[in-house]
């Protein structure tokens, strides 16, 4: 499984490139925000098209990178993606165009499949796109026939939707089970559309693309704890997306830091010496 770091800060993937852990970058208006806002506050001025630059070139060739669009319509979309990708693709080659599964901002307006309309025109261009905002097995289904190259079911918002219809609170962190939480009235687990939690959905997308062999990444997003990065992995996600603070999280374990303290008291002074002695031959940098 590919691991795409969920960031659009040049410090976090920086680190996590150095570390062989950064497979790519979806980055989004919602990070970019961030971004612009934290450089805002200590005065920095932001030239969006170099900085933009730099994300590509540090994340590098053959890791892509998602650019999203911000228009609603076909018409706009179109537009945009094609701009992106005449202007960024030839940084690093890497640039992947981020289209809404259904860019509608109202849910009776009829422009539903102005998003698979704008992934069947990309795609059938040679552009790769990943198809975000992906809720539910069905949009995955129809944008991989228009051509996706990644679709991108959202799991922690899932499991955030599903807390909030019973009324259940908690933090933005906190673990979801995957098998999803029971009804009060004990019969079953509760569920929207038959998806019980996050986890689930990535599961049935992963499910349904391997009955029928399609070609589209399934990239797990919107994760929040280390626990939903390996049942993704498990479940057959292509990708994970994991925050830069989930990345760190998931190599951490107790018991691992409890073994790093006892094997380093249990250092013998002859293999220690071995080291210090070859050290010591080294002329000074």
């Amino acid at each position: 499984m590919k691991l795409f770091v969920d960031t659009a800060e040049i410090t976090e993937l920086e680190p996590a490139n150095s570390w062989g852990a950064l497979d790519g970058v979806p980055t989004n208006p919602s990070l970019r925000k961030k971004a612009v806002e934290a450089r805002t506050k200590t005065g920095e001025a932001l030239d969006i098209e170099s900085y933009l630059e730099r994300i590509l070139t540090t994340v590098g060739p053959g890791k892509p990178v998602s650019l999203e669009v911000i228009g609603t319509t076909y018409e706009a979309m179109r537009a945009e993606a094609l701009r992106l990708y005449e202007r960024f693709n030839p940084v690093a080659g890497n640039v992947v165009i981020k289209v809404p599964a259904n860019p509608t901002l109202e849910p009776d307006s009829g422009d539903d499949a102005d998003g698979l309309r704008t992934i069947a025109e990309l795609s059938g261009r040679g552009i790769p796109v990943n198809v975000t905002l992906v809720m539910n097995p069905n949009q995955a289904l129809l944008a991989a026939k228009a051509g996706a190259t990644y679709v991108s079911p959202f799991a922690g918002r899932i499991d955030d939707f599903l807390r909030t219809s019973i009324g259940m609170s908690f933090e933005k962190g906190d673990y979801f089970p995957a098998e999803g939480m029971p009804r009060a009235d004990g019969e079953g687990v509760h569920h929207y559309e038959g998806v019980v939690s996050g986890v689930d959905l990535v599961r049935q997308i992963a499910t349904i693309f391997d009955n029928f062999m399609i070609e589209t990444e399934v990239l797990a997003a919107s994760l929040r704890n280390p626990r939903q990065v390996a049942e993704v992995a498990e479940f057959g996600a292509t990708v994970a997306t994991v925050p830069f603070a989930v990345l760190r999280e998931v190599l951490r374990h107790p018991k691992t830091f409890e073994g790093m303290r006892k094997f380093v008291a249990d250092v013998v002074p002859e293999y220690r010496a071995f080291f210090e002695a070859d050290a010591a031959k080294k002329p000074a940098k």
